[in-house]
């Protein structure tokens, strides 16, 4: 058993708090993981404010990079001393979705069953004497933590954790719903809702396949230069305009977008993101985790008439099989990454990290 230092959610809306948690050795198939960096996510803080429900006491966290400290009987694909990525997606490549060529959802995931368990249906930390649950497979907010084998990727040696912390979600879920979940093409007209960390991360992906338009959406104006930095061409702030914010995309562009996405996780912009695109050929993909018990109405003419409305979880990717890849990307510049780190904190103020992703900052 490992003592060390973790940030522990004992309820929702309420600050974390750095305790002294124990960390059980790793069980069959299961690998313990010196977590070295964590990104903060706006899918973290839903299960803060209750839009994600999850039970407490929770330790949350799931976009890391670490050292496998130590594995469990049966591992072979890491042994001590690897670098690796936790996947909050994992790949067991036997479920429908791990065969299949098209779906990346593994069956395995604790997205949709929000258990909070090892799949053998246990934990592996406690505090106070009290059993903590685990966040979606991963729970990176600690200095370690256990995964199952088929929930951590093994990356280049030479990769910088601290940067390559934002692939095990921010970035290669945005990336990747362009790239692959829209698989926009040369030429295409993109719109982009909500220029956080992951907003970003889609409209890079947009440029990457060579959209030839790029319109960022954001309520706040400070997120503009970085989106155009990184490859928008235009940015609208909807309270910039009286009229509704589809109807202003559909003029700028004569007939709407070919590809939309929604990055925010709120149902007034789904709805939005859908009507902005083409009313025949448009694709929107949701990319934001949606708000529990809430549902969407719109008008189902949006769809009869041609477009199409899909979701994306962690950018489309085959968990296990992308993650190397993307980091040899990375590693070989075909990307940016340090673009989308704004600050750099000890574990200790995470709660500060949070105020700044809610403050937009």
């Amino acid at each position: 058993v490992i003592k060390c230092k973790a940030a522990v959610l004992w309820e929702a809306n309420k600050p974390f708090s750095i305790e002294e948690v124990e960390v059980a050795p790793p069980k069959t198939h299961e690998v313990r993981i010196k977590i070295v960096a964590t990104g903060i996510c706006r899918s973290d803080d839903h299960v803060v404010t209750g839009a994600l429900v999850m039970p407490f006491p929770i330790i949350l966290g799931h976009e890391a990079a670490g050292v496998v400290e130590s594995v469990g009987e049966g591992v072979t694909s890491m042994k001590p001393g690897d670098k690796v990525i936790p996947l909050f997606v994992p790949q067991c490549g036997e479920c429908s979705s791990c065969l299949s060529t098209k779906s990346n959802l593994c069956s395995k995931n604790d997205i949709c069953s929000a258990a909070g368990l090892m799949p053998d249906g246990t934990t592996r930390f406690t505090c106070e004497g009290k059993a903590v649950h685990h966040f979606i497979g991963t729970s990176t907010f600690t200095e370690y933590t256990v995964v199952h084998e088929s929930a951590a990727a093994k990356i280049d040696s030479a990769a910088p954790l601290e940067k390559v912390c934002l692939i095990g979600c921010g970035f290669s879920t945005g990336y990747g719903a362009a790239v692959q979940t829209a698989k926009v093409e040369p030429g295409s007209i993109c719109a982009v809702f909500g220029l956080g960390g992951v907003g970003l991360s889609v409209v890079m992906g947009c440029k990457a396949a060579g959209a030839s338009r790029i319109i960022a959406v954001d309520i706040n104006k400070d997120k503009f230069a970085k989106a155009k930095e990184l490859g928008a061409t235009d940015c609208v702030n909807p309270k910039d305009f009286k009229k509704p914010v589809e109807e202003v995309l559909t003029e700028m562009t004569g007939h709407g977008v070919d590809y939309s996405f929604e990055v925010i996780g709120r149902t007034e912009t789904m709805t939005a993101a859908l009507a902005c695109c083409h009313n025949n050929y448009g694709v929107s993909v949701i990319v934001g985790v949606p708000p529990a018990a809430q549902k969407i109405s719109f008008d189902p003419m949006l769809l009869f008439t041609g477009r199409t409305w899909k979701g994306s979880v962690f950018g489309g990717w085959k968990s296990k099989d992308s993650v190397p890849k993307l980091v040899a990307d990375y590693m070989k510049k075909k990307f940016v990454l340090d673009t989308l780190i704004t600050h750099t904190l000890p574990l200790t103020k995470i709660n500060e990290g949070f105020e700044l992703l809610r403050t937009g900052k």
